[in-house]
């Protein structure tokens, strides 16, 4: 599987943006997508997930009810909707696929659950 991010940019502090993790290769449908954001100085963390089946999504507790996850996997693509969007959200993020099919939250959370990772893309949102 290869992970191309997508649609980042700079908004302003309570805007919009949603990002893009387009996805090639046949296993994509069973594969589990999660979004991972890094600031400068700063570790890689968590941000969203999604089952490779949609039914389930996990969320990071500082997007929770601001960012939604999604996937349309007819089009391999995994999307990220940001919503009042906040400077501490400026960040580059990362699009990752897991093989895992567990319900588990703290499979999805961990990076080292996902073997296939893309390009970052920027996020800068000002205040």
């Amino acid at each position: 599987v290869q992970l191309q991010a997508s649609g980042g940019g700079l908004v302003q502090d309570g805007g919009s943006l949603r990002i893009s993790c387009a996805a090639s290769g046949r296993r994509f449908s069973s594969t589990a997508t999660g979004w991972f954001r890094q600031a400068p100085g700063k570790e890689r963390e968590f941000v969203a997930a999604i089952r490779w089946s949609g039914d389930f999504t996990y969320y990071a507790d500082s997007v929770k009810g601001r960012f939604t996850i999604s996937r349309n996997n007819a089009k391999n693509t995994v999307y990220l909707q940001m919503n009042s969007l906040k400077p501490e959200d400026t960040a580059v993020y990362y699009c990752a696929a897991a093989d895992g099919t567990t319900y588990s939250t703290s499979y999805y959370q961990n990076s080292h659950s996902y073997e296939y990772w893309g390009q970052g893309t920027q996020v800068t949102v000002s205040s």
